[in-house]
C-alpha cells in the first residue's frame, strides 16, 4: 500500500481511468453535501492564505493484472462520492466557460473548456468506455457518461448524479460568481492518494479498517485538523502545544472523546446564536471561522477563544471548578442532566471572569436555573423547548442588574416556557409517582441534606416504602389502613409521603409499621432527617401519608425556590412587542366574509396551542410565532396558503396535502406549504400546523 498527499486534480489528470465497482453503493450525496463542498471550494479560492483544502482520501486498486500495453482502470474502494461530485463541478464549469467569449474562457491558467475536458474528464484518444476518466456503477454510469459528453441524461433517470449536476449548473448561472475563484479553489483540493497493490493488499480489509471497524474522525478531530492543517509547521506545533493540547488534558481522554463535540456545539450556540445539529458541528465551526475572519482576527484568535470557553465548560460540566460552592451547584446540574443550560451558563461564566458577576450572584443564578429545570421535570412540562430557551436567554440580560434581569426573564416566560409556581410544584410532588421518577436519587439527596452542615451521602442507603409494595399485605397493615386498603396502597405507594431512606431495607421487609418503628435501626433510632417524626407515630395510614407529603413538599419549595419580583419590576424588563405597522385591514383578501371567518377560526386554534404563541400582521403574510415563526399565513383570492416551518420529510401527512417549496420563490419562511380553504378538512390541516409548532419546540 502506498499513500501520498496529492491534489485531487493531479490524481484525475494522471490516472487513466477510475471505475466504481459494482458492489459499491450508488452515488448518494445530497444537495447539503454538495453545498458544503462548494462553499469549501469558494472559501479556499477566495483566500491567499489557504494553500490547500483537505477533502479526505481516495483509495483505489488495480482492476486486474495485464501487459503494459493494456491499461486497466483503477477501482475506487473509498472516495467515490467526492470524486464524482468534483467531476460534476468540472463538467458544469467547462460548460459555463464555453458560453463565454473566447478571450474570457480561461479565467485561470489550465482552466479552459478544452483543458478541463481533456485533462480531468475524458481520454480524447480512446474510444468506448475507455474514453471516460470516471465510470460509475451501473445505476449511475450512463447518466454521468451523458452529462460529461454534454448530452441529456437518459429518460426516466432518477440518479442523484443528474440532480446534483443541475444544482452546480445553477451555481454557475450566478452572474456575480467569480469563476477564477472557483478554479483556484478546485486547484487547492487535496486528498490522501492510497494505492493498493493487486495481490498484495486486501482492498476489503483496508476499506473495513477505514470505514467500518476503524475509528472515524470525530467532529473534534476534524476541527483540530481544520485549524492547524494550513499553518506552517512551526505555527501548527505552537498552537497545538499552547492551546489545543491543554484542552485535551483538561477534558481527559474519555471526556474528550465523549464530550468535546457537545462542548463545541454549546460554544457555537453562544457565539453565533444558533444551535447546530450534532452532525453539523464541524461545518458550523468552519462557517463561523470564515464569517468572523479578517486581517486582525486570525484562526489563532478562534483557537484562543475555543480554549477560553473550554476552561469554563470543564468547570461547569466536568467538576473542574475551584470554588467549592459553585462546584457543588454545578454537580447538582449534572445530577438532573441539565446540559441544555450550558450555553447560557458559559456566557454568565465569562461575565463572572470579567467581574460583572460575583461568585455569590453566579451561585444564585445557577440555583435558579436548577430550580427551573427541576420544577418543570416534576410538573411534567415537556422539555422540548429548553434548547432554544437557554440559547436565547442571554439576549434578555441587563448586565447592570444581572441577577434581577435573570429573575425577571424567568418570571416573564409563559406557557410551555413557564417557571412552575409553588402551588403547582408542591401539588405535583404530593401526588405523583416519585419512586419511578428519573431524578429521585437527586431529589432525596437534596431533601436529606437541606439545612445540614455535614453532608450525608444517600448512596449508602436504599429507598424504603413505609407502606410495603407487597400485593398481599399482612393483617396488621390491612387493619391500620382500614376498609379499602387496596385502593389506599395503590394511590399512595410510590408517592412522596410514603418514601424514605434506610440502611435496613432487607430487615424492614414488609413488617408492620410499629415493628419498623421500634426494631434495632428502626425509624425511632434513624439519624436521617427524612425519617424525623416517624418514630413518634402510632400508626401509618392515608392521613399520616398525606401529612408527611405536605410537610416534605413545603420543604422542597424552599430548596428549589422560584424567584420573586413585583409585577412592576417584571414589566420593566419585558421587551415591547414590535409594532409592524400593519393590521388585518392591510390584507384585503381577509375582509369580513367567509374567508375572514376561516382565518379567525385558524387563528383561534393556533393561538390556543400555547399562551406563548403570538400573531403578527406583516405586509405580505401573517406570522404566528413562539421563539420564531412556525406558521405564516399568506392570504390569496381562492385560499389561505400556509407556510409551515417543518421539512416535508419530517411531516406526517398521510394524505399528501403538503408540498415542498425549498428552492422555489414563495412568501413565508417555511420549507413546506399546505392550502386551506372552506372545502378543506380543517382538523387535518390543523394537525399539520400543530406538527410545525411541535417541530420548532422539539430542540434537536
Amino acid at each position: 500500500m502506498k499513500a501520498v498527499d496529492t491534489h485531487l486534480l493531479t490524481l484525475l489528470k494522471k490516472s487513466n481511468q477510475f471505475e466504481v465497482p459494482i458492489y459499491q453503493r450508488a452515488y448518494a450525496w445530497t444537495e447539503a453535501e454538495c453545498e458544503q463542498l462548494w462553499r469549501d471550494i469558494v472559501r479556499a479560492g477566495s483566500s491567499d492564505k489557504l494553500g490547500a483544502h483537505f477533502t479526505g482520501s481516495v483509495v483505489h486498486v488495480e482492476k486486474a493484472t495485464g501487459p503494459l500495453t493494456e491499461a486497466e482502470p483503477n477501482l475506487i474502494i473509498d472516495g467515490q462520492q467526492r470524486v464524482t461530485t468534483v467531476t460534476l463541478i468540472l463538467t458544469a464549469l467547462a460548460h459555463a466557460l464555453a458560453q463565454l467569449p473566447s478571450e474570457a474562457q480561461q479565467p485561470l491558467d489550465g482552466f479552459s473548456p478544452k483543458k478541463i475536458r481533456g485533462r480531468y474528464l475524458l481520454n480524447d484518444d480512446e474510444d468506448g468506455e475507455r474514453r471516460f476518466k470516471l465510470l460509475l456503477s451501473q445505476g449511475d454510469k450512463e447518466t454521468l457518461k451523458a452529462i460529461v459528453q454534454g448530452f441529456d441524461p437518459p429518460a426516466g433517470s432518477t440518479s442523484r448524479v443528474a440532480e446534483n449536476y443541475r444544482f452546480f449548473q445553477q451555481k454557475f448561472a450566478n452572474s456575480k460568481l467569480d469563476l477564477a475563484t472557483v478554479c483556484s479553489g478546485l486547484s487547492k483540493l487535496t486528498v490522501v492518494d492510497i494505492r493498493l497493490e493487486l495481490n498484495m493488499d486486501h482492498p476489503q480489509l483496508v476499506f473495513e479498517a477505514m470505514n467500518s471497524t476503524g475509528k472515524r474522525l470525530s467532529q473534534a478531530d476534524l476541527i483540530r485538523n481544520f485549524v492547524l492543517m494550513d499553518l506552517p509547521p512551526r505555527e501548527q506545533e505552537r498552537l497545538y502545544e499552547q492551546y489545543w493540547r491543554p484542552m485535551e488534558l483538561d477534558f481527559g481522554q474519555s471526556a474528550y472523546e465523549s464530550q468535546f463535540d457537545q462542548f463545541v456545539r454549546h460554544f457555537l450556540t453562544v457565539v453565533t446564536g444558533n444551535i447546530p445539529r450534532l452532525d453539523d458541528i464541524y461545518d458550523s465551526f468552519k462557517d463561523y471561522a470564515a464569517n468572523s475572519a479578517n486581517e486582525a482576527d486570525s484562526i489563532e484568535t478562534r483557537v484562543i477563544e475555543l480554549r477560553d470557553y473550554s476552561k469554563r465548560y470543564c468547570a461547569i460540566a466536568l467538576g473542574k471548578e475551584p470554588q467549592k460552592a459553585l462546584r457543588r451547584a454545578f454537580k447538582n446540574l449534572d445530577q438532573i442532566k441539565a446540559d441544555v443550560v450550558f450555553p447560557f451558563l458559559l456566557e454568565v461564566y465569562g461575565d463572572y471572569e470579567l467581574g460583572s458577576v460575583t461568585a455569590t450572584e453566579f451561585l444564585e443564578i445557577v440555583d435558579l436555573v436548577t430550580s427551573y429545570i427541576f420544577r418543570r421535570a416534576v410538573v411534567r412540562i415537556p422539555t422540548n423547548s429548553l434548547n432554544t430557551t437557554f440559547a436565547t436567554f442571554g439576549k434578555s440580560l441587563h448586565k447592570d442588574k444581572y441577577v434581577e434581569s435573570v429573575k425577571a426573564h424567568f418570571l416573564g416566560m409563559a406557557g410551555y416556557r413557564r417557571f412552575p409556581t409553588d402551588r403547582e410544584f408542591s401539588d405535583e410532588l404530593r401526588i405523583s409517582d416519585l419512586y419511578n421518577f428519573k431524578r429521585r436519587s437527586y431529589f432525596l439527596r437534596m431533601m436529606e441534606n437541606f439545612g445540614r452542615k455535614e453532608h450525608v451521602s444517600v448512596e449508602d442507603y436504599t429507598i424504603e416504602h413505609i407502606l410495603p409494595q407487597n400485593d398481599n399485605l399482612r393483617a396488621q397493615w390491612r387493619h391500620d389502613l382500614g376498609d379499602g386498603w387496596q385502593d389506599i396502597q395503590a394511590k399512595y405507594l410510590h408517592t412522596l409521603g410514603n418514601l424514605t431512606l434506610t440502611g435496613y431495607n432487607s430487615e424492614y421487609s414488609d413488617r408492620a409499621f410499629l415493628d419498623k418503628r421500634d426494631m434495632d435501626g428502626g425509624f425511632r433510632d434513624s439519624p436521617l432527617r427524612l425519617n424525623s417524626g416517624l418514630g413518634l407515630l402510632a400508626a401509618w395510614n392515608a392521613e399520616e401519608i398525606e401529612k408527611r407529603a405536605e410537610s416534605l413538599a413545603a420543604e422542597a419549595v424552599q430548596i428549589w425556590k422560584r424567584p420573586v419580583l413585583s409585577p412592576e419590576t417584571i414589566a420593566d424588563y419585558q421587551e415591547p412587542r414590535p409594532d409592524t405597522g400593519f393590521t388585518i385591514k392591510d390584507h384585503p383578501k381577509l375582509l369580513p366574509g367567509i374567508r375572514r371567518n376561516l382565518f379567525e377560526q385558524l387563528s383561534s386554534e393556533v393561538l390556543a396551542l400555547d399562551p406563548a404563541v403570538t400573531r403578527h400582521f406583516l405586509k405580505l403574510y401573517v406570522a404566528f410565532k413562539t421563539e420564531t415563526n412556525f406558521l405564516d399565513v399568506v392570504p390569496q383570492v381562492a385560499r389561505l396558503r400556509l407556510s409551515l416551518a417543518i421539512p416535508l420529510e419530517s411531516l406526517s401527512d398521510d394524505r399528501g396535502l403538503a408540498f415542498d417549496v425549498r428552492g422555489k420563490g414563495h412568501w413565508g419562511n417555511g420549507p413546506s406549504e399546505v392550502t386551506l380553504n372552506e372545502e378543506s378538512d380543517f382538523a387535518y390541516v390543523m394537525g399539520l400546523v400543530r406538527q410545525a409548532y411541535e417541530y420548532q419546540m422539539g430542540g434537536d
